[in-house]
């Protein structure tokens, strides 16, 4: 069976066993485990003996000052092994939150260092990554030399007889008679033994920096607390900017809208009043015209109390809601929600509001013929899915989607699109069930 070639897809003749020895990523990773050895060791003994001396003068003053900075220097380590991590390793690890003292000066800045459970998690890889360091230092470099060597070895055999006065490498040797590879099926034997050790290397260098990287995540990054506050600000920034976008749509709704239908409104009905004495008729006339622009400025209010929060989601929930949003698309809709109870409101205004968008792409773009709405409970999240038969293509990046992924993500939601060309589409979001 062919096989389709994309362009910027790079083509491998050889499968991944027989390339892994030569790949950058084998060297790289390996170069980490060497390198590990001898930082490590640094590491650890001043991590150590600063420790000691501090928990060893703990009755002084003197001790807390010099434990907080062992912590300190043990910082210091963690940014260069995110930096080695990042470069060789290829994992970025964000850095940890800055000591931040409560009070300033040299007293605030020491409770502040020894209160930080980051500076301890550093202090505990620089004492924990030695051991393991010597251990991957050993057994991959032993790995790499015999299968290298053993590899090699018809091309440098020739180094025993002329240099030390023997046949080859020795297996055996009692004092008497010794047993040497230097035969042809020998040569052949220990160069395919080093082959399996060349070939096996790299998958134990790989499986070691997975553990390296295990270690560096959970002990020199940001504890999950500090990532969960960088994604809360991170959301509540989306929220006040959705929000300021709304407001700044309302008003120029408004103003397009509304606002300027009253206004000429309100000058016909200044000139009706003016000819009501000179021409009744013509007043009249305009006094009914008056009346249609107050009824299409009441329903382009309607339509934006509605597009506000929609007086039907708050009285008869989000099945009647969705119905009314189904029964203004330009495609057929079915709609069936299957929920035992009514969420929260703003959980149940933003599922609203996710379906309702969904719904204008479906009529503005996908060229469907028919679509359907699902809600539906699971467990602790609330799942809408949106499915319609037109052409597909949807894509992430468009505005329109890229705004509600960022809406949903603000409130731990999530939306999954699959939209292959030439459909169908099927937009999955989950929102968290708050009753």
């Amino acid at each position: 069976m062919a096989t389709a070639y994309r362009p910027g897809t790079r083509v491998h003749s050889l499968p991944p066993a027989l390339r892994a020895p030569f790949e950058g990523r084998t060297w790289r990773e390996f170069g980490y485990l060497l390198l590990s050895l001898p930082l490590s060791v640094v590491f650890f003994s001043l991590a150590l003996s600063l420790t000691a001396a501090g928990a060893g003068l703990v009755v002084t003053f003197l001790g807390v000052p010099v434990l907080a900075a062992a912590l300190a220097v043990c910082r210091g380590f963690g940014a260069v092994e995110r930096a080695r991590a990042r470069t060789l390793l290829r994992l970025d690890v964000a850095d940890p939150a800055p000591v931040r003292p409560r009070r300033d000066g040299a007293l605030g800045w020491v409770g502040a260092v020894l209160k930080s459970g980051v500076s301890w998690r550093h202090l505990l890889y620089s004492l924990v990554h030695l051991p393991w360091a010597v251990f991957a230092f050993s057994v991959s470099l032993a790995f790499w030399t015999y299968g290298w060597g053993l590899l090699t070895y018809p091309l440098w055999q020739w180094v025993f007889p002329v240099y030390a006065g023997i046949d080859g490498l020795q297996l055996y040797g009692d004092g008497t008679h010794g047993i040497y590879l230097d035969s042809p099926f020998e040569l052949t034997v220990t160069s395919a033994i080093g082959l399996v050790f060349t070939l096996v290397t790299p998958w134990i260098i790989r499986g070691f920096a997975a553990v390296d990287r295990l270690l560096v995540a959970g002990l020199l990054g940001p504890s999950r607390l500090e990532g969960r506050v960088v994604e809360l600000e991170s959301d509540r920034g989306v929220v006040v900017d959705t929000a300021a976008a709304d407001l700044r749509r309302i008003e120029r709704d408004l103003h397009d809208g509304a606002q300027a239908r009253l206004v000429a409104l309100a000058m016909d009905l200044g000139l009706a009043k003016e000819k009501m004495a000179q021409d009744p008729r013509a007043a009249a006339r305009m006094v009914d015209e008056a009346h249609g622009e107050v009824k299409t400025a009441l329903q382009e209010l309607r339509d934006l109390a509605r597009g506000i929060h929609p007086a039907v989601l708050t009285d008869r929930g989000l099945d009647a809601a969705l119905s009314s949003v189904a029964s203004r698309c330009t495609v057929p809709v079915r709609v069936e929600v299957d929920m035992p109870a009514r969420p929260a409101e703003a959980i149940e205004g933003i599922a609203y509001f996710t379906v309702s968008e969904l719904l204008q792409n479906v009529s503005k773009h996908s060229g469907a013929r028919t679509a359907s709405v699902d809600v539906w409970r699971r467990d602790d999240r609330l799942l809408i899915q949106v499915q319609d038969d037109g052409r597909g293509g949807a894509d992430m990046a468009g505005s329109g989607l890229g705004g509600l992924t960022e809406r949903l993500e603000a409130v731990d939601g999530l939306l999954v699109v699959d939209s292959p060309a030439g459909g169908p589409t099927v937009i999955t979001a989950e929102l968290p069930w708050r009753a």
